[in-house]
């Protein structure tokens, strides 16, 4: 059945197809969304849960352990982890990729409510949840800064308006808000004051609380009227706080103004921002799942004048990051090398052809088929980026392919002297289900990564469809457009009119072909010495494949770094803000950087900072990201007590259930027994900080934070009436920052918060000061029923799947890979020989690796296996399918060959480049084999002639095809701009691989078919089945 015929005697109706085609395309192209990357859920719920005051370990046991034994029984969660500090904590659950977000927000919830009871009473709100993804990270930050307005000020306009605003333009997600508090009224207790009035601290929440009431007080109504009753029964500022009357003494208003110092302050003294050199609040812009990022960061610099405007004169708004110029650049560089591959492709078809006639009609196959799949894109819902471009660029060497195919059978037909109209036909016809074989199977390539789960799947699944529709588009327009311009555009050669490029094309293509004759002629009588070559390239795939180096993915250059500021266990806040300014002004200092915005305190605790380094553009600081952190690491200096870690931020971020940790790897302890933790932690720290493949080790130091332990002699506390409630109400209400009331405001809600005047909370001594105050009213010094002891503490408390955990985060060291890094560690936990309670494992991106190399081999057979059914159905053959799988170990030791000479590293993005090896490799195959059989069938040839015959007849159209996949992939492998750095070795892999096995396939294929051929009649022989003799004579 000749497919074609239809199209070539209806040339309107295939012009009429292929413009729907490009106009389909076209408008699709228009409504892609664009960004770094595919889209990637990792469905991930975060918990957060306060209780000012409290103590890591207090938070730990109280809050963490109740809610992470509710979450245990939801299932789906892959991993569960919790972190908890001073005031806080955070539990955040991973669940399989496959579970729907909703439905275990649902669940969780439900969890929630179910722990209500085990949490502590004091409690002010139940914990909440959100739900996030990891791997995406802010495409903006704003900053507010004024040397006017406090900073509570700042936060609250942030809240109240921007915040708002923000989240109304389409494609936002969420806006967080960082550096400060809200405002808030802080009422600052003097001790002696009490003791000297005899007030009890209770007494004092307990009277602004009650003068601070908002609650509903009904209506009066007559015949006539309706009056709604209001009472000043709300106090908003500092001012209206001072005058409470506490009680009347000795005839004497007592006022709270006579015992504390009341200002207008923030919630939270331990959480500053900055922006560059000003103290600035932050709000942090993250975009919607499937946004378009280009278009999102548009709108938002479009509604930046009007926010500007409702802001006070003295407010100013700046842009602190923006990741969309590096994004814009980087598709930017993608589309430019997309439009170089088509320009190389085009010029190899002219070559070769030396017509320009000729040459025209598979350049306008490219078009159509890559504009044509910009339709499938949209209708599966992808976004421009870069592997769904890497998917086109390639695309561009492999639908030419088709055209070329189709176009080099036909021209040679009308050489022979058939007309036009005939060559058409007959051309396309014999070489229709040619184009079938090659391009089914290569779609089996792709197609079988969408089965084969995890990261991989997820990471490519945009690039696998991508390219697999490119594919079909461009069979279907092989089919049709081709044949069908070949059929009036071409025509037939006249030597007296044959231009100078077509003598000369010519007469390289008669050499080549005397040349490959001579030298196939002398392979066919050595068959033993070229099989013995195929085999070792086996051996030597493998060998190859264990020596080269791996990584997980190439390291990204997004224009952004992020750095952590780490300060040893316990420093106080106000001793971290100038070592954070020390690191601050280092960093910017570099030539390479453009801003620093960051926070100190906050939810990180007062001993942790943040920093978000933007980097000037590629083309001006001339050096990647990486370069740049080994030279801040050089110049940054040290700082006592103070240490900063560095590390490049990416598009793909794994972390799964966990907090973002400094560096790239993790490495995790876990165990049910905290003191074996605590024993085994500080040895392994130990032995990692002594491997060399490692850099950047963040770890904690283990001496631990300061503590203060009051130690209550119940007894006495008992005869004084005194019980455990009323020892921690006073320390509650003395150090914790403790919201006692709320102020309501028609845009936002405010704290009223109390503590003693901070001059009393810094030593611990002052504890001796305070006062219990029994039932009858006597005042019992804390002194009286308690003592006081220092220790040591963690001022952070993590678990890991319910068990005590610690984390030990770094960097590899230059040069050495995932895989050397990971080698190394496992040596050294080796030599420390940990106990069975104490379990040991990488985490986030070393885990991920460690994930797909474990799955690789089975990847790879996988795709053959999938390549071999689609062929051994075509063909109706056990044996062809193997003939044609026979060249790819060739292209295997090109690709890692490559790699290996140049110093790269084997990815994901290698892994790729092998499988659409797999896929380009086997056509050289398919265009031999498919000619070879029908000689045999049509033409009564014997094995040894027909593929003789075959591979002299296809070695034209098969160095087209190769060379134009070759300089289809060139530009990946050349490009020097913003992404080139995940281009690159995708290129280097598919070139090594294609160099490589377009020299041995052209010897090994036809030496494995008459192998495989021979085979085949003698299994048939032995079975009784009549075959021609003439075939094994030849044989």
């Amino acid at each position: 059945m000749n497919l074609s015929g239809p199209f070539i005697r209806r040339p309107v109706a295939t012009l009429l197809l292929s413009l729907a085609i490009m106009l389909l395309g076209g408008v699709s192209f228009n409504l892609l969304p664009v960004s770094p990357l595919p889209q990637i859920d990792f469905p991930v719920i975060v918990v957060s849960a306060s209780l000012p005051g409290a103590s890591p370990e207090v938070m730990a046991s109280t809050v963490a352990t109740p809610l992470e034994r509710s979450f245990g029984a939801i299932a789906g969660i892959t991993t569960m982890s919790s972190s908890s500090s001073q005031g806080s904590t955070r539990v955040i659950l991973a669940f399989d990729s496959d579970r729907d977000i909703n439905g275990a927000a649902r669940e969780v919830q439900a969890a929630i409510n179910a722990s209500r009871n085990l949490l502590p009473s004091g409690m002010r709100s139940m914990p909440t949840y959100k739900k996030i993804n990891p791997s995406q990270a802010p495409i903006m930050v704003l900053s507010l800064t004024s040397d006017v307005l406090q900073k509570g000020q700042l936060y609250d306009l942030a809240s109240t308006i921007l915040s708002q605003s923000l989240s109304q333009v389409p494609g936002v997600g969420e806006v967080q808000i960082g550096g400060s508090s809200l405002p808030a009224v802080r009422i600052e207790l003097e001790p002696k004051a009490l003791d000297q009035y005899g007030v009890a601290l209770d007494d004092v929440r307990t009277t602004i609380a009650n003068a601070n009431q908002r609650r509903p007080k009904g209506s009066l109504e007559d015949s006539e009227r309706n009056w709604q009753i209001q009472a000043n029964d709300q106090l908003e500022k500092a001012k209206d706080y001072e005058p409470l009357l506490i009680r009347y003494q000795n005839g004497a208003a007592l006022r709270l103004s006579d015992v504390a110092k009341i200002t207008d302050g923030v919630e939270d003294r331990y959480n500053s921002g900055f922006f560059n050199n000003e103290p600035a609040v932050l709000l942090v812009i993250n975009r919607q799942s499937g946004a378009n990022i280009i278009e999102t960061v548009r709108q938002i610099k479009a509604q930046l004048p009007a926010l500007q405007a409702v802001l006070p004169s003295s407010v100013k708004l700046s842009l602190a990051m923006d990741r969309s110029p590096v994004i814009t650049a980087t598709l930017h560089e993608a589309e430019m090398t997309l439009l170089i591959a088509v320009g190389l492709v085009i010029l190899v078809v002219y070559l070769f052809l030396g017509n320009f006639r000729a040459s025209l009609i598979p350049t306008l196959a490219v078009p159509v088929s890559l504009v044509g799949t910009f339709a499938v894109m949209y209708l599966y819902g992808f976004s421009l980026n870069n592997f769904s471009l890497m998917a086109l660029i390639l695309a561009t060497g492999l639908v030419v392919d088709d055209a070329i195919v189709v176009l080099e059978n036909i021209s040679r037909h009308i050489d022979d002297g058939v007309p036009p109209m005939k060559a058409a036909y007959l051309g396309a016809e014999e070489v229709g289900f040619t184009l079938l074989s090659m391009n089914v199977s290569l779609v089996a390539v792709f197609l079988s990564i969408l089965f084969m789960g995890g990261i991989v799947t997820s990471l490519f699944r945009e690039f696998s469809i991508t390219l697999s529709a490119a594919i079909i588009v461009s069979l279907v327009v092989s089919l049709s457009l081709t044949p069908m311009l070949c059929a009036r555009w071409l025509k037939p050669r006249v030597k007296g009119r044959m231009t100078g490029l077509q003598r000369w094309s010519q007469k390289i293509n008669d050499r080549m072909v005397a040349g490959y004759a001579t030298s196939l002629d002398w392979v066919l009588r050595h068959r033993r010495l070229t099989l013995l070559s195929l085999l070792i390239t086996v051996g030597v795939n493998i060998a190859l494949y264990v020596v080269v180096p791996k990584t997980f993915m190439p390291q990204q250059d997004t224009g952004q770094l992020i750095g952590f500021v780490r300060g040893d266990d316990g420093l106080s806040f106000s001793v971290m803000q100038p070592k954070m300014e020390i690191f601050r002004q280092a960093v910017l200092k570099d030539p390479a950087v453009l801003s620093v915005a960051g926070f100190i305190g906050g939810n990180n605790g007062t001993n942790n900072a943040v920093m978000l380094v933007r980097l000037k553009p590629i083309s001006e600081r001339k050096v990647s990201a990486q370069a740049v952190i080994e030279r801040l690491r050089k110049d940054v200096p040290l700082v006592p007590g103070g240490r900063l870690f560095l590390m490049a931020d990416q598009d793909l971020q794994f972390g799964g259930g966990r907090d973002q940790t400094s560096a790239q790897y993790s490495y995790i302890l876990q165990s049910g027994d905290l003191a074996a933790l605590r024993l085994w932690y500080p040895k392994v720290v130990t032995a990692l900080r002594g491997l060399p493949e490692l850099t950047a080790i963040d770890a904690r130091e283990g001496r631990g934070a300061a503590q203060v332990t009051l130690i209550v002699d119940r007894d006495q506390a008992k005869r004084l009436g005194i019980d455990m409630d009323m020892v921690t109400g006073v320390l509650n209400n003395a150090y914790s920052q403790r919201q006692i009331s709320t102020i309501y405001d028609s845009l936002n809600q405010y704290q009223v918060v109390m503590e003693v005047n901070p001059k009393y909370a810094q030593d611990p001594i002052t504890l001796n000061q305070m006062q219990v105050i029994t039932a009858d009213g006597a005042r019992v010094p804390l002194s009286t029923i308690a003592h006081y002891e220092n220790s040591l503490a963690d001022d952070r408390v993590s678990h890991e799947g319910q068990f005590a955990s610690e984390n030990i985060a770094f960097d590899m060291a230059e040069g050495v890979t995932v895989e050397q890094g990971t080698a190394a560690i496992e040596r050294a936990i080796a030599k420390v020989g940990l106990p069975e309670d104490v379990i040991a494992k990488m985490a986030g991106t070393a885990d991920a690796f460690a994930a797909t190399q474990k799955g690789q081999p089975f990847m790879i057979l996988g795709a053959l296996v999938a390549v071999y059914l689609v062929l051994g159905i075509l063909y109706e053959s056990y044996i062809h399918p193997l003939t044609i799988l026979s060249t790819l170990p060739s292209a295997g030791v090109g690709a890692l060959l490559a790699i290996y000479l140049t110093g790269g590293e084997f990815s994901l993005i290698s892994l790729l480049g092998l499988f659409l090896l797999i896929g380009v490799v086997k056509k050289n195959a398919i265009l031999m084999i498919d000619l070879a059989l029908q000689l045999e069938r049509n033409n009564g040839m014997g094995p040894l002639e027909s593929i003789r015959s075959a591979c002299l007849l296809r070695l034209r159209p098969i160095l087209m095809t190769t060379l134009a996949a070759i300089l289809g992939a060139l530009p990946l492998l050349l490009g020097m701009g913003d992404g080139a750095e995940m281009r690159r070795p995708l290129g280097l892999t598919i070139i090594g691989g294609l160099v490589f096995s377009q020299i041995l396939t052209l010897y090994t294929t036809p030496v494995v078919y008459l192998y495989l051929d021979r085979a085949r009649h003698r299994f048939n022989k032995w079975r009784g089945v009549r075959t021609d003799a003439a075939l094994d004579t030849a044989l």
